[in-house]
């Protein structure tokens, strides 16, 4: 398995992002699974479990999983790498929704876009991309001063790191979705002020 170690964070404090969304995700998760990438220790899990959704999450790192496992107990949280094979709804088919909080940023362009295509074929035709990206103006967590590996993709502390400016966002998700929201936030989770971009996607039919 190839391991994509996380950056240590600041201390992290409640952000409930997720909330605002959960009416968008409703219609299309009432008889289909959502996929969370990189769930990390499960906060955003139990969100989506407390709504009431089926969730199944992926993580990469064992202790976060086991986090993850306690916080959110109805949701089948798995520790996997998100270049591999997305799975299936236990029912069959295909999710609803997909989440991606921070979890989109580890990999070359090319391997970046060929994820968001497998992203794009685990969605039911119409369902939703709740995701959030790094911006190119997060300046205090790498977006400046770091060795270039491509554009707006450094290596920092010996993990890769990703940040997306507007044109970005919109190449990658040019052939494919429809963009029902994008918006650049901050927010203060990480204590310092991270920049990012909020992005909900429509699959296309």
């Amino acid at each position: 398995m190839r391991r994509l170690a996380r950056l240590p964070l600041p201390h992290m404090l409640h952000d409930p992002w997720l909330d605002r969304w959960l009416t968008v995700i409703a219609p299309h998760a009432r008889d289909a699974a959502v996929l969370e990438l990189g769930c990390g220790s499960g906060h955003d899990t139990a969100t989506l479990t407390a709504a009431g959704f089926d969730v199944i999450a992926l993580e990469i790192d064992p202790a976060s999983v086991s986090r993850a496992r306690m916080r959110a107990p109805k949701a089948q949280v798995l520790c996997r790498d998100l270049l591999h094979p997305l799975p299936s709804p236990i029912s069959g088919g295909k999710f609803g929704a997909i989440i991606a909080s921070l979890s989109l940023h580890y990999f070359p362009w090319e391997e970046t876009v060929r994820l968001v295509a497998r992203v794009r074929n685990a969605l039911r035709p119409s369902a939703v991309l709740v995701c959030r990206l790094n911006s190119t103006e997060d300046r205090h967590f790498g977006a400046v001063g770091h060795r270039e590996i491509e554009p707006n993709y450094y290596l920092l502390n010996g993990s890769p790191k990703r940040f997306f400016d507007e044109a970005a966002i919109d190449r990658l998700f040019s052939e494919g979705w429809r963009i029902q929201s994008k918006a650049h936030v901050i927010t203060h989770k990480y204590v310092l002020p991270k920049a990012l971009w909020e992005v909900v996607l429509e699959r296309d039919a």
